[in-house]
């Protein structure tokens, strides 16, 4: 069976912005001491970590920009609370989850 080595090569995200807002940012950035890709690594991590002052920023941006019906965002944010309250409920955090998939894997190498 072949190996794979997903998740380890880099990749780039690419968008565009305007001249100026790229140089605010670039300015801000320097002042606080922070690179553009270790901006964008921190807000990666915590959106895919599921970071609560992300995702509330993120929430708030969709409802400001109407991005899905209210109803989706509703249904949303109901199925992100149900996921807080089982991911509590049986205390599993992401040291705990990764521990079970190595167990898993130990115990099923074929898979």
């Amino acid at each position: 069976m072949t190996k794979i080595n997903y998740g380890k090569d880099l990749k780039k995200i690419c968008f565009e912005e305007l001249d100026k807002r790229h140089a605010d940012f670039k300015i801000s950035l320097y002042a606080d001491g922070l690179r553009q890709g270790d901006f964008f690594r921190l807000m990666i991590s915590g959106y895919l970590e599921k970071d609560e002052r992300i995702i509330s920023f993120i929430e708030e941006y969709r409802a400001y920009k109407s991005i899905q019906s209210k109803d989706k965002r509703a249904k949303t944010e109901k199925l992100r609370t149900k996921g807080l309250a089982i991911k509590s409920k049986f205390a599993l955090d992401k040291g705990e989850i990764e521990n079970i998939f190595d167990i898993i894997a130990k115990e099923n190498p074929e898979l």
